[in-house]
């Protein structure tokens, strides 16, 4: 079994503290789920005070999170970001250290920028306090315009839903895209949001619902194996590349290309969780077109080559947690 702990300090925000609990520490093994060893920690156990008027008791302190597999930092009051509790500082450094994940929700990751272990590499963080976290930490690549930024074993998120995406996101890679899946329809949400996203959406809703973009994504779903242009996908919405480019961005959050890039992906997990495809007709039903640019593309993004991911996630459903066997593809 695997292990996850929440750090939790006075004046934690409750519902970017309870995401990490609803992915990391709910039973559903009656779903075919393996359950995580799942501990809330603080730097000093007792009684600690959330930032809206209620308070929680924590058992263990910072020892219970000494050798846990993953650990997850909640948000901190604006205060605390240039004075962050040197014991959580080590408890960070420690757990990069030993190569475990590190996951921050929105002002979580001034703790991990902190502890310095994210200098030379990107992260994010609401976009709101994006420009605050840059001056305070020069080393570090601040984008303010993703929902959640994976660099090597620590993954930084943006505000409230972007922790669920990047909750998730973590789980894809540790139990594999069905069990996740099975995990985000108990959610009832989105299994995957891509990290490039942006924060903020121009239209979430369209104006004019005829002009909804779903039919065009569905058939888009439907079709990963054709070419699929920009001009061709305009034309099934009747309107011009340039409109149509300009809508799906606002509307979806990222480009057409981006998009397809990220179902594409999607739909290679898939098969090569569920089936014996070789990588060649994988890569055919998937638009990758040779198994060549699919691997390319897969270890790019997955850190994995797709022989590697099947190895370790071809059995995810059937037996408990996986083993971490596969190799990582280098970087």
């Amino acid at each position: 079994m695997r292990s996850v702990a929440v750090v939790i300090q006075p004046g934690f925000a409750p519902f970017e503290f309870g995401l990490a609990c609803e992915a990391f520490g709910l039973d559903r093994s009656d779903d075919g789920i393996p359950n995580f060893d799942f501990r809330i920690v603080a730097p000093d156990p007792g009684v600690v005070p959330s930032n809206i008027g209620f308070s929680v008791n924590v058992e263990l302190g910072l020892d219970a999170a000494a050798d846990v597999d993953i650990l997850v930092l909640a948000p901190i009051p604006r205060e605390q970001w240039g004075a962050v509790d040197p014991r959580v500082i080590e408890s960070v450094r420690a757990a990069h250290a030993r190569g475990a994940w590190l996951l921050s929700v929105c002002s979580g990751s001034f703790v991990i920028a902190a502890s310095g272990v994210l200098d030379g590499k990107r992260g994010t963080t609401h976009w709101r306090y994006a420009d605050v976290m840059a001056r305070m930490y020069p080393a570090i690549e601040v984008d303010p315009d993703v929902l959640y930024v994976q660099s090597g074993n620590i993954i930084t998120s943006a505000g409230t839903a972007a922790g669920l995406d990047a909750c998730l996101h973590l789980l894809r890679q540790e139990l594999g895209s069905e069990l996740t899946n099975r995990i985000a329809r108990r959610m009832v949400v989105a299994p995957q949001r891509d990290g490039g996203q942006a924060q903020f959406i121009a239209s979430p809703i369209p104006v004019d619902a005829s002009l909804s973009l779903a039919p065009v994504t569905e058939w888009m779903l439907q079709n990963l194996d054709a070419e699929l242009s920009i001009d061709r996908l305009a034309a099934r919405a009747h309107m011009s590349p340039r409109t149509f480019a300009r809508r799906f961005k606002a509307d979806l959050g990222a480009t057409p290309a981006a998009w397809l890039a990220r179902q594409r992906l999607l739909h290679a997990q898939r098969l090569l969780e569920e089936t014996d495809l070789g990588l060649d007709r994988i890569a055919a039903e998937c638009g990758f077109g040779s198994a060549a640019v699919l691997r390319q593309n897969f270890a790019r993004t997955m850190g994995l080559t797709p022989t590697a991911y099947r190895a370790r996630f071809s059995c995810a459903g059937s037996s408990g947690m996986v083993p971490a066997a596969a190799e990582a593809v280098p970087a």
